[in-house]
């Protein structure tokens, strides 16, 4: 997977964003606010520019005290978010 290009993490009012940017902005029906970790992820796929569920749970793991099982479930359930607002691709 990847983020599709055109979209960005913006601070908006204290809080984390994804936003589009140019063409993309045009087609962005929706935007999706983010907690601390899931922007922190944002932008782990963003610097890895290929990635899976277990590679971003991995770096979760790495950054915060939390158990690979949870890891991944929680790292499931933000790209799931990232999917229901077509903002990343496979």
């Amino acid at each position: 997977m990847r983020i599709k290009k055109g979209f960005v993490l913006r601070e908006v009012c204290g809080e984390r964003v994804i936003m589009g940017e140019g063409l993309g902005a045009i087609n962005f029906k929706k935007m999706l606010a983010l907690n601390e970790s899931a922007g922190w992820l944002w932008k782990q796929a963003q610097e890895m520019g290929e990635f899976t569920v277990e590679s971003l749970a991995g770096k979760l793991c790495e950054e915060y005290e939390v158990e690979a099982d949870e890891a991944k479930a929680d790292v499931a359930d933000i790209i799931a978010s990232w999917r229901s607002v077509n903002v990343i691709e496979d």
